[in-house]
């Protein structure tokens, strides 16, 4: 058992972003127990104040290059909500497809890159290419390329995406571009459920630990919710209107972290894929079922490590949703639609879309002549900081009969699981005058 230990991970590895891990153990009892966000600050809703409001998607897209067709499309439905611009059934199919490309593309990352050398034993992917699992990595490296071909081609390019507008797309893919894609997906589906089955027999590695938290989300009845739906609490339902975002998202702040913290019933919440399993487990595709029958998960799960495999789950979710969405497309024929244009108006939009790391929300005032007055954008990664902290205290007393090693490992592997995006979410800087 481990009965004194000090473990100061600085600037923890395979994340986005610089996040530090803390703690200190004296005669078996936790002293200092942190997670310490000390990544510089960015201040984004202060980049767009005064801003014009077809530059606002734009501006911040760059918030996140993991998320950035995320940012986006939260960007246009506030902007679009400010202004009263109802889009095209097109324009929405599309953006649907966008958004399972981003999935696809942010999830594969960090199950093969980030998440695997830790099921695997190995301080990065690097060293599988010559190992045993040479052929599930080429297969990780095929679906990966997969998922950036399709962001290229319904976004325009792969980071920061140029055909997503206020109003619509300047470009969209053509019938055979559509076809081909499709196929491209139906092929990889085999090579997804691969992977799956290899996930599932390292499923064993994973630690052996739950805690019951309050996951949050968007629900829909008639689909699984990403670019469209209700937040959502599994603690207490849906919220009355999505513009009461603030009433689920209570931010605050903590001397640890230059990212602010959220809660909302009780001291932390979940958000990602997990908390979406949790939400709407029952609206997933035929595939996605199985994989998840295969992993055994069964809403509600508490482990937050197996969040990883939810992420495998809406993969082949999203590889199956994007067949049904080109087929609504095809059947109907892609129209070369104008972007609907409106006139500035003062306002007030909030736009939410789930991203792979949980759920965005995009808050813009506009005045009389469009511009941008006040913005608030709250990152996922922001609202699941306080339950890794959580998570944190409740498993450091299950592992202290674990090498000091193997506990530093473990916590390592609990805040990776989240995949979190640090970066995006410091928004908050304390400055003390003399």
């Amino acid at each position: 058992m481990t009965t004194d230990a000090h473990i100061h991970v600085h600037h923890l590895t395979r994340v986005e972003g610089h996040g530090d891990i803390t703690l200190d153990i004296k005669a078996g009892k936790i002293q200092q127990l942190q997670w310490q966000v000390v990544e510089a600050p960015r201040f984004f809703e202060a980049f767009v104040r005064g801003r014009h409001y077809n530059d606002l998607r734009t501006i911040t897209s760059r918030i996140c290059g993991i998320c950035s067709i995320g940012h986006s499309l939260a960007s246009l439905k506030a902007t679009e909500d400010a202004l009263n611009i109802k889009i095209s059934e097109q324009t929405q199919t599309l953006r649907r497809l966008a958004i399972n490309a981003e999935n696809m593309q942010s999830h594969i990352l960090h199950i093969g890159y980030l998440a695997a050398p830790d099921l695997l034993n190995t301080g990065s992917v690097i060293p599988l290419a010559g190992s045993k699992h040479h052929d599930t990595l080429l297969k990780i490296i095929q679906l990966h390329r997969l998922s950036n071909h399709m962001s290229d081609l319904i976004c325009g390019r792969t980071t920061h995406p140029i055909r997503l507008v206020v109003g619509g797309f300047t470009a969209i893919p053509t019938p055979k571009q559509l076809t081909t894609l499709k196929e491209n997906l139906q092929q990889a589906l085999p090579t997804a459920l691969d992977v799956a089955t290899t996930l599932q027999n390292l499923q064993d590695k994973l630690p052996d630990f739950q805690r019951e938290t309050e996951y949050i989300g968007l629900t829909h009845p008639t689909e699984y919710a990403l670019y469209d739906g209700t937040m959502t609490s599994t603690d207490t339902g849906p919220t009355t209107e999505n513009k009461n975002y603030q009433s689920l998202m209570k931010e605050y702040i903590v001397p640890q972290s230059t990212a602010k913290y959220a809660k909302h019933a009780r001291a932390s919440y979940f958000v990602g894929a997990l908390a979406r399993f949790n939400l709407n487990s029952t609206q997933l595709h035929p595939h996605a079922q199985d994989t998840a029958e295969l992993f055994d998960l069964k809403a509600p799960v508490y482990n937050p490590f197996l969040n990883t495999y939810a992420q495998m789950v809406e993969f082949i979710h999203n590889i199956e949703d994007s067949q049904h969405q080109i087929d609504r497309l095809l059947t109907k024929g892609p129209k070369d639609e104008k972007p609907i244009t409106a006139t500035p108006k003062a306002g007030r939009g909030i736009g939410i879309v789930e991203v792979p790391r949980g759920i965005l929300v995009h808050d813009y005032t506009l005045d009389k002549n469009g511009l941008c007055t006040k913005a608030n954008c709250i990152i996922p990664t922001n609202q699941n900081h306080g339950n890794i902290q959580h998570d944190m205290e409740a498993l450091v007393p299950t592992i202290l009969h674990k090498s000091e090693k193997d506990i530093e490992l473990t916590l390592e592997m609990l805040v990776r699981a989240y995949d979190p995006c640090i970066s995006c979410s410091t928004h908050y800087l304390t400055v003390h005058f003399a």
